[in-house]
């Protein structure tokens, strides 16, 4: 069994909250100050974010920085 990558745990961590607060990709996108783009590959794992879009991310989905890095 192979485990999931951080940015991968990220990504659902992401796209769990997203859904949770029912915004879009293109909503959380302009909150956080993002491109749709750049978010859709977070949420894949395909990216990982820098420390100040973790804030903005943190910030825009209203939670926890518990809930944003639960599993890392």
């Amino acid at each position: 069994m192979v485990r999931p990558t951080a940015s991968q745990v990220f990504g659902k961590n992401v796209n769990r909250l997203r859904t949770a607060s029912a915004l879009t990709q293109e909503a959380l996108a302009e909150k956080a100050d993002l491109s749709r783009r750049f978010l859709q590959e977070i949420e894949s794992g395909a990216k990982s974010p820098t420390v100040p879009m973790l804030a903005k991310l943190r910030q825009a989905l209203g939670c926890t920085w518990d809930d944003l890095l639960k599993g890392l």
